[in-house]
């Protein structure tokens, strides 16, 4: 299957997931805004674009493996298609980056982390819906621990030296700071 055959399998595969129930910002409408940042910088590649839509498959706000049981299902699934070895090694790699919890360790890695945090750098009003849709997602937490754990979350994406690791994400940093700051204001 070519490359072009195989991106749009993939977004027929992966679409239905992304269109769950209970699913507010994890949509399809993020991976296509995902798939936008890193064209608009001029380095989506493939890898990248299949990342994107693997990378949030599974979505469920209570479990902690979201990113582990993507990658195994999306794995699979371009096992099934016949994809390189290399290529579902290197696609499994960014879903897992995707996970925030230990520095990319490639310059694919640290792109595709940019442009899923690049929603904290985006303008007011998108990180107000952005903002807003996460709590929809976590309808089921109430509210006081919800807040507690959300400002856990956004002061640790503050408390970062750098949020944007690539020239081509680094822009954003400025308006992530304050988009940031004004949402944990409102939480504390």
């Amino acid at each position: 299957m070519d490359t072009s055959a195989l991106l749009d399998a993939a977004e027929a595969f992966a679409g239905p997931f992304y269109a769950e129930a209970g699913r507010a910002y994890h949509t399809g409408a993020h991976v296509r805004a995902l798939l936008d940042a890193l064209a608009v910088r001029g380095v989506l590649t493939p890898a990248l674009a299949l990342a994107a839509w693997g990378h949030d498959m599974i979505y469920d706000p209570r479990a902690a493996d979201n990113e582990a049981r993507s990658a195994a299902v999306f794995g699979a699934w371009l096992a099934a298609q016949g994809a390189p070895a290399d290529l579902q090694a290197e696609v499994r790699a960014l879903i897992l980056a995707t996970r925030h919890t230990a520095p990319p360790t490639t310059r694919a890695e640290a792109l595709f982390v940019d442009a899923d945090l690049s929603v904290l750098g985006a303008d007011a009003a998108t990180f107000e819906a952005y903002n807003r849709a996460i709590r929809v997602e976590y309808a089921h937490v109430p509210e006081d621990v919800y807040r507690a754990g959300r400002a856990a979350v956004l002061r640790g994406f503050l408390n970062r030296e750098q949020l944007y690791l690539t020239p081509e994400f680094a822009g954003l940093e400025p308006q992530a700071r304050v988009n940031l700051s004004r949402a944990l204001a409102r939480l504390n």
